[in-house]
């Protein structure tokens, strides 16, 4: 299986272009990668209950295949927009994460993407407006907060073709991907 999951820790910089970080990639470009995919971010904070709540006390920081793990930061107060400097990048949520099926295969547990969508904990992409490098340990600072009534965790829950979902596409700042498939139009997300 060709899969980007496997992260592991970087000591030192990675520079992080408009596509991805260096040394990175993405196997299935159809479902992942590009300026609207460039970084994934997942909260640092959530791992303690996935540990707990699949008996799975050694899974890693990166398990869920995200570049950076941050503290701090979670689906119901990351909003899509927020642009954030970490490092010397400055980055921007333009949309939730999916999680693919990849990761249950991976790690050998099937009903893992499922879990994640019933939990909320799916993550969030970031396009890179700089690039910039990136170092573990770093603070990851806000700088502007353009829709802060439309949380990751919000932006998840709407539905395709609902009143909600057709006002989250308004946004400027969401993804070309995701406001497709919001509007019912063919769209891998």
């Amino acid at each position: 299986m060709r899969t980007g999951f496997g992260k592991s820790p970087v000591a030192g910089g990675v520079r992080v272009g408009h596509s991805n970080l260096e040394g990175d990639g993405q196997a299935d470009r159809r479902y992942h990668g590009g300026p609207d995919m460039a970084v994934l971010a997942y909260c640092a904070g959530h791992y303690p209950a996935w540990r707990s709540e699949l008996d799975w006390p050694d899974l890693p920081l990166g398990g869920f295949g995200e570049n950076l793990s941050i503290e701090g930061a979670a689906e119901d107060t990351v909003c899509i927009g927020d642009i954030w400097r970490a490092g010397s990048a400055i980055l921007q949520v333009p949309s939730p994460r999916n999680p693919c099926v990849k990761i249950g295969r991976y790690w050998g547990r099937p009903g893992l993407p499922r879990c994640v969508r019933e939990s909320g904990r799916m993550g969030w992409y970031l396009r890179v407006l700089e690039e910039g490098v990136l170092e573990a340990g770093a603070p990851v600072a806000l700088l502007e907060r353009p829709h802060p009534d439309w949380t990751v965790q919000r932006a998840f829950a709407a539905g395709r073709k609902s009143p909600e979902a057709l006002a989250l596409a308004m946004l400027p700042a969401l993804s070309d991907r995701w406001r497709a498939w919001l509007r019912g139009e063919p769209a891998r997300v």
